[in-house]
């Protein structure tokens, strides 16, 4: 009897995880185009302030890698009108070409080129931390105490310890987790296994996958190789969102189901936000070429 009960409460949890491990069926409820951005490149959601943070390149022509002070970050309501075109930076802070965003504790962290920044939400204060031998610092991420960067154009990732370095002493530690394993990453994420979830991005088109990384540096790819990888989110239920230049599109990605396509004609779908909301969410997509955000509201079926 003992054996039989073990056997039935065995079966019961494992029925239970399969339960849990399904995906949540989603459908497009909307999908909106809002203007009035210069090159957008990521979009963060504060969800203490309930607004949006963009980064924006600036200038006139689309040159990721130039230095030429012109980059901003614009605060940005849900409904994605603009309520501050240049919240940062404060007067005597430049930024170039702001990428990746990350906020947590009101704070935000901003990669630009060559370097990282961390700015105060209040007092707009910012600090500006070089990051040694990058190319091209792309998306940052929190995982612990320790804040990650990509360098897709070098294919490592930085580590920056402390995250928060805003006004500590001394200048934080950075060094690399990896380097020159064909990752060539972009956004980046926690996985809820704490692991760093990477999507690869390579700017000749190859196509890249979506891999995991240890504290060690040990890579494990996830998927086959998809796109030109850019944003990237893991869902409650595990499954992933990305955004993939190649196909202009939004899609999730799970190991049993593969890629669903959720929007498409995007030109240039770079990093995205999500915001968890009543019966679903809204992914918050800039579309990097065509200066604009696509606000995508997905909810469950």
């Amino acid at each position: 009897m003992k054996k039989l009960l073990a056997g039935m409460l065995f079966a019961a949890v494992a029925v239970q995880g399969a339960v849990a491990a399904e995906a949540e069926k989603l459908r497009v409820m909307y999908d909106t185009a809002i203007g009035g951005f210069t090159f957008p490149e990521s979009v963060a959601y504060d969800s203490a302030a309930k607004v949006l943070y963009v980064s924006n390149f600036g200038g006139s022509e689309l040159k990721p890698g130039e230095k030429d002070g012109m980059g901003r970050i614009a605060k940005v309501g849900l409904d994605g009108k603009i309520i501050d075109s240049r919240f940062l930076p404060d007067t005597g802070d430049v930024l170039n070409k702001p990428k990746g965003l990350w906020v947590r504790g009101g704070r935000l962290w901003v990669t630009d080129i060559d370097a990282v920044w961390e700015f105060d939400l209040k007092t707009q204060k910012g600090r500006r931390v070089a990051l040694p031998d990058a190319k091209f610092a792309n998306d940052p991420a929190i995982l612990g105490n320790a804040l990650y960067v990509s360098d897709s154009r070098a294919d490592q990732v930085f580590k920056v310890e402390p995250a928060d370095f805003l006004d500590a002493k001394q200048a934080p530690r950075v060094s690399k987790l990896f380097s020159g394993k064909g990752v060539d990453p972009n956004g980046l994420y926690p996985g809820k296994d704490g692991s760093l979830l990477i999507a690869g991005f390579k700017s000749d088109k190859e196509a890249r996958a979506i891999v995991a990384v240890n504290a060690k540096g040990d890579v494990k790819t996830l998927s086959k190789p998809i796109g030109r990888l850019d944003g990237l989110y893991q869902m409650k239920d595990g499954t992933i969102l990305a955004t993939d230049w190649n196909t202009g599109s939004l899609f999730r990605w799970s190991e049993a189901g593969g890629v669903e396509t959720l929007a498409s004609n995007f030109k240039g779908p770079a990093d995205f936000c999500v915001v968890p909301q009543a019966n679903g969410y809204l992914v918050v997509v800039p579309d990097l070429v065509k200066s604009e955000l696509r606000l995508i509201r997905l909810v469950r079926q």
